[in-house]
């Protein structure tokens, strides 16, 4: 196995509100390899997006207490300096959020802001920065790069602005890409190409991915491995072809069973997860996923499961035995075909 790029130890990161304090993550630990791609999924409000934010270095430590480590090429990042952070958030590890409307700056061309993120990090001149930002459009596929540099954000459709943001991310060919949420709001076909997109240029510029996501149906083609997350904690982890074929923990199954699927008869109900997840101030005790399991036993309203490793690899946090959930994944299955 080759050494991590990024290892995330114990992460845990709460935050005091008039409220209760919001365990917004809590004792997540994940790694990724050099050119991996890494899917990260689950619900709105499971802590995948605030555990990337913590890895960039955005989580403000004045708002949060963060523990953990967090690795990138052996070096713990929560213990660097505002600035040193600043050089490795865009150079080395670059990121896509959600919603590129709001991460581009209305008031700035494209291909300025580009330039900018260019020009931030590396000693060139405005020429070479602004050379480079038509260079990256044209590799994300933006028709014209030249001419569509010079345009502001909103003369752009939300694929292109996601394109964009791909772009000026990569831009300085950074080690590790985190994509959060990169397909929200855009057409199915739009999704596509997005996706397709971002594993070309993961094998151009040999960067490792992570994309985050609450649709496991988003990822299925693109992931070596995948992380599922609920209430603040992964509750399964493993290869790709784990999750989807052998999955062993039921918060999982519901993810995989609300996928709708075109061999369906027209008409045919949607079939979402019980229930909704849990507040992170009062986080059910035992499992977190037992009000909402249709499988809770006794144990699971009392007692955590710890996330185990059944073959060395493929992990899950889940009271119900290896054959239990091997039994009961095989009868969803079959029951869907």
């Amino acid at each position: 196995m080759p050494e991590p790029l990024l290892e995330v130890k114990d992460l845990k990161v709460h935050f005091p509100t008039e409220d209760g304090l919001v365990k917004a993550v809590e004792g997540v630990s994940l790694s990724i390899a050099p050119g991996e791609t890494l899917g990260v999924v689950g619900e709105s409000g499971s802590g995948k997006s605030v555990t990337f934010q913590t890895v960039m270095g955005l989580t403000p430590a004045d708002q949060a207490t963060i523990e953990g480590q967090v690795l990138f090429r052996g070096q713990d990042l929560l213990t660097l300096p505002a600035d040193e952070m600043r050089n490795i958030r865009g150079s080395r590890i670059g990121m896509v959020f959600q919603d590129p409307m709001t991460s581009l700056h209305p008031y700035y061309k494209v291909g300025a802001q580009i330039a900018e993120a260019v020009r931030t990090h590396q000693h060139v001149s405005k020429k070479e920065a602004r050379e480079r930002a038509v260079e990256m459009l044209e590799r994300v596929a933006i028709p014209e790069p030249a001419r569509r540099a010079d345009h502001y954000p909103h003369e752009f459709s939300g694929g292109m602005r996601q394109r964009a943001m791909i772009a000026m991310a990569l831009a300085l060919d950074p080690d590790l890409l985190i994509a959060d949420e990169p397909t929200t709001a855009l057409d199915v076909t739009v999704q596509a190409q997005i996706l397709e997109l971002i594993a070309r240029l993961r094998e151009e510029f040999d960067t490792a991915v992570v994309i985050i996501t609450h649709d496991l149906g988003v990822v299925a083609e693109y992931c070596d491995d995948i992380a599922v997350m609920y209430a603040g904690k992964i509750v399964e982890y493993g290869r790709a072809r784990d999750i989807y074929y052998n999955a062993h923990h039921p918060y999982t199954w519901g993810l995989l069973g609300s996928i709708t699927r075109i061999d369906e008869p027209r008409g045919t109900r949607l079939r979402p997860i019980k229930g909704l997840p849990p507040s992170l101030i009062r986080v059910p005790e035992g499992c977190a996923f037992h009000p909402r399991c249709p499988y809770v036993m006794d144990v699971c309203r009392v007692d955590t499961p710890a996330l185990i490793p059944a073959d060395g690899y493929h992990a899950s946090a889940c009271h119900l035995s290896l054959e239990d959930k091997q039994r009961i994944f095989q009868e969803l299955v079959a029951g869907r075909t």
